[in-house]
């Protein structure tokens, strides 16, 4: 027969249990207290660094304020960023102390903090993709313009080199009708072979006139229509390179339509992905037992804190979501003198699961 309110564990069970100092000052000096802050803190870096998810528990709020408190505060004492490494799962009941704020390491509030940071992305992606779309079609505009205003500048060039070309011909032909009288015969003889004498030269000095008119006539309007797109094809020095970073971040994005499709999508309100992320949760043993939250959930080590006031049903389901390691921390005293028996070791380990150690207040019973 056992005696009530015990239960049997085996070797393997028993070994679990690691003779830790207490996680209470009232059962321990100060001195063992530091040491198994130091224990707790070197155990939840050698998973950080190791990339692994830890859950620890404790049997009531306020063991488990006090653990996480002195375990944020050994974490800063050690340089590291404890509010993205630590989460409690339910309210605090300890606000502050030491300079360490609870309430930040509160799930609702980093999960609020996450969703507002999430709002605030996309306020400003969506800030861009309208300023992209804003400028996508007046600097399209404007190219097109430039295009326009290339080809008549062009244009001008040739009316000007062909009205220069007319211009060179009717001095030549100026220059020999002011020096024919005095050409001698055998030269005036061999441009009349040609056809050109006095009367011709006079005609084509006529005829390059009215071609030099047209060409004129043509350059005023191009000049015209140049100063017209000047204006229209103008950008203002610092359109393009805001339109070029805004072109790089929406391709980065994926385009336009990734971008509505982000922009469209609404937050996920299941709570579970943000749990699953977080590498060090801390809760109630009672809690992690009762909310569903919890129950697809694995995690690589599991840390107990003042693990002989945690009934053993709560403890054995928080065990079945741990994979690789238990550490159990806590007083063995508290526990009865264990018995070997033909089947192991009988432990007198509390069963009841309405003992005063589920209370919400959080005291344990002296």
């Amino acid at each position: 027969m056992r005696p009530k309110g015990s239960t049997h564990l085996g070797t393997r069970a028993r070994s679990f249990f690691l003779r830790r100092c207490s996680s209470r000052v009232s059962r321990k000096q100060a001195s063992d207290s530091l040491a198994s802050v130091s224990a707790k803190s070197l155990l939840l870096n050698e998973n950080r660094k190791a990339n692994k998810r830890v859950l620890l528990i404790a049997p009531d709020n306020r063991t488990l304020d006090e653990t996480l408190l002195a375990s944020a505060k050994a974490l800063r004492g050690a340089g590291l960023q404890y509010r993205s490494f630590l989460c409690r799962y339910e309210p605090p009941t300890i606000a502050h102390e030491g300079g360490i704020n609870l309430r930040e390491l509160s799930f609702d509030a980093q999960v609020s903090a996450f969703l507002g940071k999430s709002q605030s992305d996309k306020a400003g992606l969506r800030r861009k993709l309208t300023r992209y779309l804003e400028l996508a079609p007046i600097l399209r505009y404007k190219a097109e313009k430039q295009k326009d205003l290339d080809e008549v500048r062009h244009l001008e060039w040739r009316l000007l080199s062909a009205m220069g070309d007319v211009q060179s011909r009717i001095h030549r032909l100026e220059e020999t009708l002011a020096r024919y009288e005095s050409l001698a015969i055998w030269h005036r003889l061999g441009m009349q072979v040609v056809g050109s004498n006095v009367g011709t030269m006079q005609e084509n000095c006529r005829l390059y006139e009215v071609q030099k008119q047209e060409y004129l006539q043509e350059l005023e309007v191009a000049q015209a229509r140049i100063n017209e797109l000047k204006p229209e094809a103008y950008v203002e020095p610092e359109m393009r390179p805001e339109y070029d970073e805004l072109k790089d971040e929406i391709h980065r994005l994926g385009g336009v339509e990734r971008v509505r499709e982000v922009l469209a999508t609404e937050e996920a309100t299941s709570r579970r992905p943000f749990l699953q992320a977080k590498r060090v949760i801390a809760a109630t043993a009672a809690k992690v037992a009762g909310d569903t939250i919890f129950a697809p959930l694995r995690y690589d080590a599991l840390l107990v804190e003042d693990a002989p006031h945690i009934p053993l049903p709560l403890l054995f389901i928080c065990a079945c979501m741990t994979r690789e390691r238990i550490v159990l921390a806590g007083d063995p005293r508290d526990l009865p003198e264990p018995k070997p028996t033909e089947e192991g070791w009988l432990m007198g380990w509390p069963t009841d699961l309405a003992a005063d150690s589920l209370s919400p207040t959080g005291t344990v019973p002296g």
